[in-house]
């Protein structure tokens, strides 16, 4: 598989972005390096290609700057088990604004008694920021866990509250 590859800067952190013509697969953790997409799609050729992926670098940057409540461009999932896709498919109906904790999650993903398994599942999401696994919490209000970093998580929350 062929995965192109661009970034984009928002105040001061730098994200990678991997996708096809078809849509964008991947955002990477502010600041990483490309040896995240690796990590992510471990046989896949990348090539640079900014023109690829502008249209959802556009896209994040006005998310992240409150400009857009929603990150509308095509994706591709080319990963991810059946339970995996279940549950990033259920975190895009969390609305803005709004947090569920793990356990919400597994209920709404018809799994209530998999919460460690659904709460896995959120933190190998290849869309962060798109995909919205910073929307979901521990049942005690705590942050929990972020691959983005729980800097950037609670950021995110703020925007949207």
């Amino acid at each position: 598989m062929q995965l192109d590859y661009g970034e984009f800067a928002f105040q001061q952190l730098h994200f990678y972005l991997a996708g096809t013509a078809a849509g964008l697969a991947f955002v990477g953790s502010p600041n990483a390096d490309l040896n995240e997409v690796r990590e992510f799609f471990p046989q896949a050729y990348l090539q640079s290609n900014q023109a690829t992926v502008q249209a959802a670098a556009d896209a994040l940057v006005s998310y992240l700057s409150g400009q857009t409540k929603t990150v509308d461009i095509p994706l591709v999932i080319h990963k991810g088990t059946d339970l995996h896709r279940q549950v990033w498919e259920t975190l895009q109906t969390i609305p803005y604004g709004h947090t569920w904790d793990y356990s919400q999650l597994a209920q709404a993903v018809g799994q209530p008694t998999a919460v460690r398994a659904v709460a896995s599942a959120v933190g190998k999401n290849p869309l962060m920021l798109v995909i919205p696994c910073h929307r979901v919490v521990r049942k005690d209000g705590s942050l929990g866990g972020f691959r983005g970093g729980l800097p950037l998580k609670r950021q995110l929350l703020e925007l949207e509250a």
